[in-house]
């Protein structure tokens, strides 16, 4: 299998066997979707690497609004947030635990917990398979989740509130934690607040599920951090800000949890003039190059990353080919990049360059409504 958050793989057949990506056993992507529209839940579609083609999106499971997917380490389970802001009468939204089945692929909902507050928007289970870890836009917190050996989700035994606000009146009254992410260690949680224009740090104890306050790192006022990819090599760390459309570079001291300021660039190009709202950021598997997805300007914002001292420079914009482009992956091999337009129900490819990392797009698609996530795991056999 490959990541246990929403990261995709695709392989293609290039014109140049030089430049063709190692073969790549099957994948079956789910789909997290918002189901306000036609889309019913989680979706999945499976992906030939002999030939890049992949099927038509078919469901796996209902369930309301799930927004961000992620996989259990064993591959048994896969867990979803329900992004809502009521769940049986409380001011919540939920946390979904599903059985994969190992023939079809489909899933089987096993049971919900509460995340502890409103419109949970991002997840991670670390790599003990013990714990679910969910930031909660609404809720303005972060909490830890203890999953079974059945894969079943206990009640939240740790909820970390976040404190703060931001000069935006209208999106920055109260904090908005906006994604929940581990180290590689798993030492440390570091979750980016669009309310607070903070990284929250916490310490992180996976056997128990307990965090702990360890600190935070400031962003310029009103940016709106959003999420955070770290380096491959761990020294690094970029978050992505949705407010002031900039990506900020950090060093990372993996010993003592602290990012340390490096720099802030822009995500749009000079003279843009229209509105525009940054998304998802990643780091290319081989540490090279970083991406960012702009929703208004409708592009991918490509940087290369100076090995030595991990700042950024230029590459270039490629036009995301829909519009809205929420999430994005790269394939695990680097060749592929796949991007999710919520506004346009549709998913663009797209090969990645290996000397310029610059995307080019490949012509296939899927269709569907309001994409919102991404998750690859191996196809049944």
């Amino acid at each position: 299998m490959t990541d246990r958050v929403c990261r995709f793989g695709l392989a293609i057949v290039l014109a140049s066997p030089a430049l063709a990506p190692a073969a790549e056993a099957p994948v079956t992507v789910y789909l997290g979707t918002y189901t306000d529209g036609t889309s019913r839940g989680i979706y999945r579609s499976s992906l030939d690497p002999a030939t890049g083609k992949a099927t038509p999106p078919v469901l796996a499971a209902e369930a309301k609004n799930p927004s961000f997917l992620a996989l259990h380490p064993s591959g048994r389970f896969l867990y979803a947030v329900s992004e809502t802001d009521e769940l049986a009468g409380v001011k919540t939204g939920g946390v979904m635990a599903f059985a994969i089945d190992p023939k079809t692929g489909d899933l089987a909902f096993l049971n919900q917990q509460p995340s502890q507050g409103e419109a949970p928007c991002h997840l991670v289970v670390d790599r003990s398979g013990k714990n679910v870890l969910v930031a909660n836009y609404g809720g303005g917190n972060v909490a830890v989740l203890r999953i079974s050996d059945d894969g079943r989700l206990s009640p939240a035994v740790s909820v970390q509130s976040h404190q703060g606000q931001g000069p935006n009146a209208s999106r920055q009254k109260k904090p908005h934690a906006h994604g929940i992410y581990l180290d590689a260690a798993e030492r440390f949680a570091f979750s980016p607040d669009l309310g607070a224009d903070r990284v929250f740090v916490y310490r992180f104890d996976a056997s128990t599920g307990v965090l702990t306050p360890h600190g935070a790192a400031t962003l310029e006022p009103g940016s709106g951090p959003r999420h955070l990819a770290f380096h491959p090599k761990g020294r690094h760390a970029y978050v992505i800000s949705e407010l002031s459309n900039t990506i900020t570079s950090f060093g990372y001291d993996p010993a003592k949890g602290e990012l340390s300021l490096l720099e802030t660039v822009k995500t749009l190009p000079e003279g843009f003039t229209g509105s525009s709202y940054t998304a998802e950021i990643e780091v290319s598997p081989d540490g090279r190059f970083l991406y960012g997805s702009n929703r208004g300007h409708d592009s991918l914002v490509v940087f290369r990353i100076d090995a030595a001292s991990g700042r950024l420079a230029l590459a270039g914009h490629v036009p995301v080919g829909g519009a809205w482009p929420r999430h994005f992956t790269i394939l695990a091999s680097g060749g592929v990049l796949l991007a999710a337009h919520q506004r346009s129900a549709s998913i663009a490819f797209f090969r990645l360059d290996p000397a310029s990392g610059m995307p080019s797009p490949l012509g296939a698609s899927l269709t569907l409504d309001r994409p919102a996530c991404l998750l690859p795991v191996k196809s049944p056999r």
